[in-house]
């Protein structure tokens, strides 16, 4: 009879005792207000280099609707090649030399022998930076933008430069160049440090793909037949101005994950709502810099010039970059404006200074690119112009610079031009063997 009241007594212990002793567990186990940050920010850096990832295809559509027909093959290689060799090099020291642990001598040289180490497998919260997000997700989304520098480059020089020259300018450009100017600012380093606000990059991703554009641009010369001895601008028209269309409105939608990712965070309220503030203010921008550049090019030469709206909206985006979050929708939608006005008025400048760029990228990505920069001083009460200016200044002298020795090695050493008669066969023929539109006749 004792033995039965005992044993229900032993039941409830055989269940309540492994029940105590998980609840001691969970204790230990951290609780979704302290994992739930980590969780949200690496879901937000993840999503939003999805998004910067495909902006690779919006560049590589663009170009290929804005170079002829005889070029389309060697723009799509090059958009390509170029996203894996960044992706390498940044794996290899670009990441470690962009964000070292403290800003010294010793942790500036050493990333260049350091490779990414990404966390452990099935890491746990305990060993976690919880006060963050995981490396994997830092590293992909940091590593999509690197990638949009060297598109910005690959557009401009199209049409008459060699293959595996621009690719080793482009080792260059993501493993050392972008890193070592990125870290001035994102890394902590003396620019952050003096105060220089670029929040996503107007500057430190556009302009210093403007700035190289520009040196090789003047380095490689411009592509046969487009100034005349007399000095007439002679158009050459694109393949695909549906296929540039397309282009432009892939790189509009991955702007949302270039800029809304850059908001670092999305682990609060006040985070989340910042970063849909961010995207109603990108869209904002690309919107008036579309309208604007339609309305002064039917102003200006009577007609509609699409190239010139769509390199508008770019040129939109590039200028709400700096500074996406803080202004109000009116602020994004005059900043946007001014950057399609830049464009229309910028890419007939080149055209007197005789620098052909292929894309406008120079235009949208350099000039439209300081513009955003300054434009940061109206809505961030932190910012003061003349730092603006000197971080302009500052990645201006350092990548034109830096470009400009690296363009004119390779040019004394393998040659960065195709022959003449290369360039007028077209490169898809002469440094490829193939063509993008064999059933169509050369243009």
């Amino acid at each position: 009879m004792q033995v039965r009241k005992f044993l229900p007594a032993v039941a409830l212990a055989a269940v309540l005792l492994p029940t105590m002793g998980l609840a001691q567990e969970a204790e230990a186990v951290p609780g979704f207000d302290e994992i739930g940050p980590y969780i949200m920010t690496t879901l937000l850096f993840c999503m939003a280099g999805f998004l910067v990832f495909f902006m690779a295809a919006g560049f590589a559509m663009l170009e290929g609707g804005l170079v002829r027909s005889k070029n389309v093959t060697m723009q799509m290689t090059k958009n390509i090649a170029l996203f894996s060799i960044a992706a390498i090099m940044y794996w290899l020291m670009g990441f470690n030399l962009m964000y070292p642990a403290d800003w010294t001598i010793a942790n500036w040289v050493g990333p260049f022998f350091s490779q990414t180490v990404l966390d452990p497998v099935g890491i746990a919260a305990a060993d976690a930076n919880l006060g963050y997000a995981s490396i994997g997700s830092d590293f992909f989304f940091q590593l999509v933008f690197v990638a949009a520098t060297a598109s910005i480059v690959s557009g401009a020089l199209a049409e008459r430069i060699k293959l595996w020259p621009f690719l080793a300018f482009v080792v260059l450009l993501t493993g050392v160049m972008y890193p070592i100017s990125g870290s001035w600012q994102w890394g902590g380093g003396w620019l952050s440090q003096a105060g220089f606000s670029d929040f996503a990059g107007s500057t430190i991703v556009h302009s210093v793909g403007g700035w190289a554009a520009l040196a090789g641009a003047l380095i490689l010369g411009p592509r046969l037949g487009k100034y005349g001895k007399d000095g007439r601008v002679n158009p050459i028209p694109g393949s695909n101005l549906a296929l540039a269309t397309l282009g432009t409105f892939i790189l509009w939608l991955g702007w949302f994950g270039f800029n809304g990712g850059s908001q670092l965070a999305m682990g609060t309220v006040g985070d989340i709502s910042d970063v849909s503030r961010i995207f109603a203010n990108t869209n904002m921008a690309a919107a008036a810099g579309s309208l604007a550049a339609m309305i002064l090019t039917q102003v200006m030469f009577g007609k509609v010039d699409l190239t010139m709206v769509l390199n508008g909206a770019l040129a939109g985006l590039v200028s709400i970059t700096a500074e996406p979050l803080a202004p109000t929708l009116f602020g994004a939608l005059w900043i946007g404006a001014v950057g399609g006005v830049i464009v229309v008025f910028a890419v007939p400048f080149l055209d007197k200074l005789k620098i052909d760029d292929v894309v406008g990228a120079i235009p949208v990505h350099l000039f439209a690119g300081i513009w955003g920069t300054i434009a940061v001083v109206f809505y961030n009460e932190g910012a003061s112009l003349m730092t603006q200016l000197t971080g302009i200044a500052a990645y201006g002298v350092f990548t034109f610079v830096g470009s400009a020795v690296i363009w004119y090695v390779l040019k004394m050493t393998v040659g960065i031009r195709v022959s003449e008669e290369d360039e007028m066969k077209g490169l898809d023929m002469s440094e490829l063997g193939m063509e993008a539109y064999p059933e169509f006749s050369k243009g």
